[in-house]
């Protein structure tokens, strides 16, 4: 049986009505028991907890972060997920490119006026296109978390997915604090290798105009031991407190504007190519 540790999700109070008029209830969303796609999810996680160590993140970081495997457009780029399905998510089992589009209308449904958050929402995950230059799924989607410092129990299959991790008998990296100082700030930790790094590392080399906040959001989104269950405080500074609330409200539409009702892409591309000659012009250095 596979037993998971994780506390109640604060996120599912914002669990917004996107279907029939009726609420789903909250264990229809990352249910990481049971279900049709349960097997693909766990062997995802089996393999990213196994492999995700400081030397594998630190190799990723060498690897990607000079931004010199390609020249694309965003929109390109957030279409070329259609050939994408994320085997790490419970929730859904179509390509990446609706999800990305249906986070972006939640937002702007309800922050009409926060262009650059709607943004956000629709190139969050534009990063996973690293799984379609090779990169396994397990080095690219899935929730993240530190490494070089004890794995905490909010991560998801906790209990019997890092047993081959070598970090996790390493006593420089499975203490509390293992590598880093209290308090040294998120920007100081080396966080498992995905597509929140990723895309946020492109948009820094690309110098796009986007908000702090909105770079927390696609830096962390994924970070659901920290934005959801309350772990690794003892690692964040007063400006990761402070872009906490942004990387909540985010979440709300990054999970649960995940349904089956899938998006008329086409009318929607006029609008979200504005904003993205706005804040993301050009061809990008990927």
């Amino acid at each position: 049986m596979r037993i998971i540790n994780i506390g109640p999700d604060p996120s599912l109070a914002y669990r917004p009505n996107l279907e029939t008029g009726k609420a789903k209830d909250k264990e229809d969303y990352r249910n990481f028991e049971s279900g049709s796609l349960i097997d693909r999810v766990f062997n995802t996680y089996s393999l990213m907890h196994t492999n995700q160590t400081v030397e594998f993140v630190n190799q990723k970081h060498t690897e990607w972060n000079g931004c010199n495997h390609t020249r694309m457009g965003m929109m390109d780029a957030i279409m070329s997920l259609d050939q994408l399905v994320d085997e790490s998510d419970p929730d859904v089992d179509f390509p990446n490119s609706f999800h990305a589009f249906q986070t972006a209308e939640g937002i702007r449904q309800e922050h009409p006026d926060k262009e650059w958050f709607q943004l956000v929402g629709l190139i969050h995950d534009v990063g996973k296109i690293m799984a379609l230059w090779d990169e396994p799924q397990w080095a690219v989607v899935g929730d993240t978390f530190p490494v070089g410092c004890k794995f905490q129990n909010s991560i998801v299959f906790r209990d019997n997915t890092f047993l081959k991790n070598p970090d996790e008998n390493n006593p420089k990296y499975n203490t509390e604090f293992g590598i880093y100082e209290p308090n040294c700030g998120l920007d100081n930790v080396l966080m498992s290798w995905g597509h929140d790094e990723y895309l946020y590392r492109v948009m820094k080399f690309n110098k796009c105009p986007i908000p702090e906040e909105g770079l927390y959001m696609i830096r962390f989104h994924s970070f659901y031991p920290w934005h959801s269950h309350g772990d690794y405080m003892h690692l964040c500074n007063d400006k990761d407190l402070k872009m906490l609330p942004w990387v909540k409200e985010f979440n709300k539409f990054d999970l649960y504007t995940k349904t089956t009702d899938l998006p008329d892409v086409n009318n929607l591309k006029v609008y979200y190519q504005s904003l993205i000659d706005k804040y993301c012009p050009g061809v990008l250095q990927w």
